[in-house]
């Protein structure tokens, strides 16, 4: 079954304005199961959003994807944290540079992929 590739494309307007992107890179995101429909509605809001690091693992924080309207009370909670599925070798390399030259990890854009995949683009920037 083809899946078509979707129009759904939320870009972080203020990223280009207050920061330097150095390297960019397209990270999975673990979503709950109402987050995926409010994404292809395009309910998401990346302006405060950043990017931080817990034992190793990457975090999106601050995001924000509205409440699908139609979930019951398995809701999801709007701007709870969200793991970024990279490979080791990224998360090595942006957790390296986050501590050596204290860049910061923003969120660039949000878009679903051929598969039908929410991924996020994020950057390496300097503030």
């Amino acid at each position: 079954m083809a899946h078509q590739s979707s129009d759904i494309r939320i870009k972080n307007r203020k990223v280009t304005f207050e920061y330097e992107l150095i390297e960019r890179f397209v990270a999975g995101i673990k979503l709950v199961g109402t987050e995926i429909k409010s994404i292809r509605k395009g309910n998401v809001n990346l302006t405060e959003s950043y990017c931080q690091f817990y034992s190793g693992e990457l975090y999106v924080k601050n995001m924000h994807i509205s409440e699908y309207e139609l979930g019951t009370c398995n809701n999801h909670e709007a701007r709870r944290d969200r793991k970024l599925l990279l490979n080791r070798k990224e998360l090595a390399k942006l957790e390296k540079k986050v501590k050596e030259s204290g860049l910061t990890i923003v969120c660039v854009q949000m878009f679903i992929n051929d598969r039908g995949l929410a991924k996020l683009e994020i950057a390496l920037a300097r503030g």
